[in-house]
This record gives structure tokens, sequence and C-alpha cells, in this order.
């Protein structure tokens, strides 16, 4: 299972190089890099000099390649996957290996349950997800999670890569029903607008969306 190994742009004189392990199209989703991982940290890279210090967590993670930038990056990372898939956990803690990145925890949070694991999550500034709207039935039980994070800092913002796979899939009455709205980033703005993005084949030519959701006002 050799290493992917990604470098973003050098800014400033300023580079950073990533390895995440990889492996063949897996029936576990998380055993790959989707499209949706390197836009989503084509973002981070473009708001990393606001990463310093900030507390974010990914979910779903997998390979971990948004969370892995976030915290090379001077962010104070959690990265989870499902708690009943060990292999994915194992995978996020290789990719922490791989990288140096020792501090970075790692946990099992298993969308719309309520366990131990979440309850003992600090507040978070952040909240990363690449590709995980991708079963519909999924759809709820993520917001939900998310919307029991936010409760803990209602500033919290939810940065997430979405892949279009149907025209008739929505988040707009899930994300009404819990109370939340939805900045939808234009690629362009974080030149992500492109077939290959930091020397990889990604995302090729794949209608990925940027969305940046955060309690409505009404939740305040």
């Amino acid at each position: 299972m050799p290493p992917f190994v990604g470098q973003l742009p050098r800014t400033a004189g300023f580079v950073i190089g990533i390895q995440v392990m990889l492996e063949v199209l897996h029936a576990q989703y998380g055993m790959y890099v989707w499209p949706c991982a390197v836009v989503l940290a084509q973002y981070l890279w473009f708001h990393r000099r606001s990463l310093p210090g900030k507390a974010v967590l990914e979910i779903g993670a997998g390979v971990s390649l948004p969370g892995i930038l976030a915290a090379k990056c001077g962010a104070k990372v959690i990265l989870s996957d499902n708690s009943e898939l060990p292999h994915c956990l194992d995978i996020c803690r290789q990719s922490c290996q791989l990288n140096h990145l020792s501090q970075v925890q790692v946990v099992g949070l298993t969308w719309g349950h309520i366990t131990k694991d979440l309850l003992s999550l600090p507040p978070q500034d952040i909240i990363l997800a690449s590709d995980v709207f991708f079963e519909p039935e999924d759809f709820e039980s993520i917001l939900a999670t998310v919307y029991f994070l936010m409760q803990r800092n209602p500033k919290v913002q939810f940065w997430s890569t979405y892949q279009v796979r149907s025209a008739d899939w929505s988040l707009e009455g899930l994300l009404y029903k819990w109370d939340m709205k939805c900045v939808h980033v234009p690629l362009k703005s974080f030149e992500a607008n492109k077939e290959n993005i930091a020397g990889s084949t990604l995302p090729g030519r794949h209608t990925i969306e940027m969305l940046v959701v955060s309690l409505s006002k009404n939740s305040f």
C-alpha cells in the first residue's frame, strides 16, 4: 500500500509535503483519496494563515489528507472515522505516522450516534469533511452529528466538499431542518477550478462543490 505524496504550491518560499496511505478502491470508502479531498486541502491551503492554534476535527477522515494538512499548518487536529470500521481508524493513524504528527488524536465516531467519544470531544473551531455525503441515507446522520458539535461552539464552521453525483440529491431541506445555513464557495476563488491540483491527477473532471456550513442566526 504505497503512500500518496503531494506537495502544495510554493507561496512566499513556503512549501508543505504530505504523505497519506493509499489503497486500491475498497468496499470501505475511506481507503481511497477521493477528488473532494484534494479540493478541500486546497481550500485549507488558501486559509492556512488562519489555522494555527485552531481546534479542527475531520469526520469520515479515512486517509485524512485535509486533516493532515491542517495539522501541518499548525491546527490542533483530531481525526475521526466510523468506530465500527477499525481499518479506517488504522489508516488515519498511519497517515499521522507518515507525516510525523504524533500529537494528532484519532477517535472513532459513528454518524448519528451520541457516544462517549463524541461527548468527550472539546469544542471545535472547524469541522472538516470531504465527500462524506456519498450515500443519501447517511446525510441526516452526518448533519445531526455536526449539529451536536456546533452546540459546543455556535461559531464553528463546517467545511465540506461534495461531489455532485445526482441532480436529485440535495442538502437544502436537511440544512433547514437542522437550523443551518450554507455558503457555496466558488472553486475559482481558491484556484481549485482545474483538473490537477498540487501535482496530483485530482480532482479530474468531477463536479465538486465547496460548502461552508454554519448555524443559522435563529439558532444562536
